[in-house]
């Protein structure tokens, strides 16, 4: 079941970080590692770091984007430190890690948990393909971890979690590429008919990510609403007149 989790590092600056990541992985149990950007997989320092899971380095996998890491994933899991709008229903991350292990037991699709950038985290450019976001307790005067120390501590609860039984019982979602994909959808015809603003459609975009995000999305799920945001699209554009003939002329209307 762990070795259906992937620990995904968004743009590391440090390779001796990479090794430490590998290292925690190594004792928790995971040995699913990827890097978007150029992330130093293969340098000394990280092999010094790494010390027993050289293995773990050598088949981490490298992406150009967040989106191409995770797109096969069925839940994406988000790391934050910091407060705001976007990251307001952040939970605790042993309150997630048993979520984690039900949804990794299935085995039908990954689990992926994303750890942004030594310097800042997360953007919220990257909290679009994150459909959960999890949080570490910490002292208020100095909240910000480590990249490495993070991962080393969320790992834990995760692997702590994985002794005890499922709380729930979980259900298989759809791949985080088939989300974007509907969203991309719904982003066009969403704009097209005015409800989101042309000037910042990510506002309204990061609050509906939340609400399906807590859902949790299935394939059928996803084709029903992709089905609806292209059924608005194509009545945005025009598709509203040709309803009104063929409702004029007494035809089925499709």
């Amino acid at each position: 079941m762990l070795t259906n989790i992937r620990v995904v590092l968004t743009r590391p600056r440090g390779s001796g970080n990479v090794g430490s990541v590998a290292r925690a992985m190594k004792n928790t149990g995971l040995r699913d590692l990827a890097i978007v950007g150029r992330g130093r997989v293969l340098s000394r320092e990280a092999s010094n770091m790494a010390v027993h899971a050289g293995d773990i380095l050598e088949g981490a996998r490298s992406f150009a984007t967040l989106r191409d890491a995770v797109a096969d994933c069925g839940w994406v899991v988000g790391t934050t430190c910091r407060a705001g709008l976007y990251r307001s229903h952040s939970r605790p991350v042993r309150e997630v890690a048993p979520e984690i292990v039900a949804e990794a037991s299935l085995g039908s699709r990954p689990v992926a948990l994303v750890f942004g950038p030594e310097d800042h985290g997360l953007d919220n450019r990257a909290l679009r393909y994150c459909q959960s976001l999890m949080t570490i307790p910490t002292h208020p005067d100095y909240p910000s971890l480590n990249v490495a120390q993070a991962v080393m501590v969320c790992l834990y609860e995760i692997f702590q979690a994985s002794s005890h039984e499922s709380p729930r019982e979980p259900h298989p979602r759809a791949a985080a590429e088939d989300v974007q994909i509907l969203f991309d959808r719904m982003r066009g015809a969403l704009l097209k008919i005015g409800f989101l603003s042309a000037d910042n459609p990510g506002h309204i975009l990061l609050g509906l990510n939340r609400i399906f995000g807590r859902a949790g999305l299935e394939e059928r799920d996803v084709k029903i609403l992709t089905g609806l945001f292209r059924q608005v699209e194509w009545y945005a554009e025009g598709g509203w007149e040709v309803a009104r003939d063929k409702k004029r002329r007494g035809l089925k209307i499709r």
